[in-house]
């Protein structure tokens, strides 16, 4: 009889529990045992459940038990997890570890001043006044909002449509910082430690902003992998929406105390918790570009490219109407990967010698591009648009 996807959950959870505190005491068999029982109890659920919306997050998450367990196999321990000293005192153990772990965790973060300006968002013009509107005006001039302003905002769209390149933007706007995470990586880091992820987060964004005296950016990408609707709670899911749920509050109740700002991303907008959806007081869709956008986007991604006198950049964007931008930037790639491979393809073809001028590849026409579009289609459905406009008319928030 097979057991129920919640008890071999509980079980994977147990193990990896297990697995983790013997690999931090050093005790590498006992550790690598356990690794590989929660491997087994995670395989069985995909085995067992395999249109379960969750696989996604169990397979991260069983092959970081893998992985584990080739490092603990292998000879050399220089990328091993956090392990302690057994001649040390207690005290000095238990700091060795703290430290150890929270330099893992500080690993799974990106922290930078961004180098991307507004003029380097091109189109989505809607997205970015509404994120002026409610982080730039307010950090600046916080005198003329006596009600407060939104600390947090929902990106949601199709992908490769320019969502995190917007909130980074924005932090470059503040000359403050930019802290992106994945969601599916905080919740799959480790089994059973989303909810320390959570709070570890904002915890360090808060620090941040507190100890610098700037803005903070708190941009998390895959918003639904942490908070999107469940069938069956499992594990600590319950506990790190709850402590997400929580950390939002506090942000949200500190008014102009703190400037903090959450950004969250995601491709699935439907699937999240109706609770976090009012947390988020902008919600913002940020749509395929439109034709002047992706007239733009063209002369951007083209300008380095050798082009012959009858490329338009108008024609083009008419042509791949309902492509994203990243859709473009993988058009102007291929083609010029199709005219480099023309050139190294040539019987005649040559390599460089010093003090020769080197062969060039023809340039590139439109007809490569109308011969392109056969072999690239839009990365976006249109039953993908209709399902973000049908959002909309529902929960969106400008």
């Amino acid at each position: 009889m097979n057991m129920a996807p919640q008890k071999l959950e509980k079980s994977a959870s147990q193990f990896a529990t297990d697995a983790i505190k013997y690999d931090s005491q050093g005790a590498r068999g006992m550790a690598i045992t356990n690794y590989q029982k929660a491997s087994e109890s995670l395989l069985k659920l995909l085995r067992l459940y395999p249109d379960s919306k969750l696989n996604k997050i169990y397979a991260v998450r069983m092959k970081s038990y893998q992985d584990r367990i080739k490092a603990l196999q292998s000879t050399s321990l220089t990328d091993a997890e956090p392990v302690v000293n057994p001649a040390a005192s207690p005290e000095e153990q238990r700091a060795s570890l703290a430290n150890q772990t929270k330099n893992n965790f500080e690993d799974m973060v990106m922290k930078e001043r961004p180098d991307v300006r507004w003029v380097d968002v091109i189109g989505v013009d809607d997205a970015k006044n509404a994120l002026r509107e409610s982080i730039v005006y307010p950090t600046k001039r916080p005198d003329l909002f006596p009600l407060g302003w939104p600390r947090g905002i929902l990106l949601y769209g199709p992908p490769g449509c320019g969502k995190t390149i917007l909130a980074a933007a924005t932090a470059h706007e503040l000359d403050g910082y930019f802290i992106n995470v994945d969601g599916s990586s905080m919740m799959s880091k480790w089994l059973g430690e989303a909810e320390k992820n959570v709070s570890k987060l904002f915890k360090m964004a808060r620090g941040y902003a507190e100890r610098e005296s700037k803005p903070v950016i708190l941009f998390i990408d895959e918003l639904d992998s942490l908070l999107g609707e469940r069938t069956n709670e499992i594990g600590g899911e319950v506990r790190s929406r709850n402590q997400f749920l929580t950390e939002l509050d506090g942000i949200n109740g500190k008014g102009k105390d703190i400037r903090l700002y959450v950004i969250g991303a995601t491709n699935k907008p439907w699937s999240l918790d109706h609770p976090f959806l009012r947390r988020f007081q902008k919600r913002i869709y940020v749509s395929l570009p439109s034709l002047e956008a992706r007239e733009k986007l063209f002369v951007l991604y083209t300008n380095p490219l050798k082009l012959d006198g009858r490329v338009r950049s108008h024609t083009l964007a008419s042509i791949f109407d309902g492509y994203s931008a990243s859709d473009i930037k993988d058009i102007c790639q291929a083609v010029q990967l199709k005219v480099v491979n023309e050139l190294f393809s040539k019987s005649d073809y040559k390599e460089p010698v010093a003090g020769e001028n080197p062969s060039e590849p023809r340039d590139i026409s439109m007809k490569d591009f109308r011969e392109t579009i056969l072999r690239r289609k839009p990365s976006v459905s249109m039953d993908m648009i209709r399902a973000y406009y049908k959002w909309s008319e529902q929960f969106k928030a400008l």
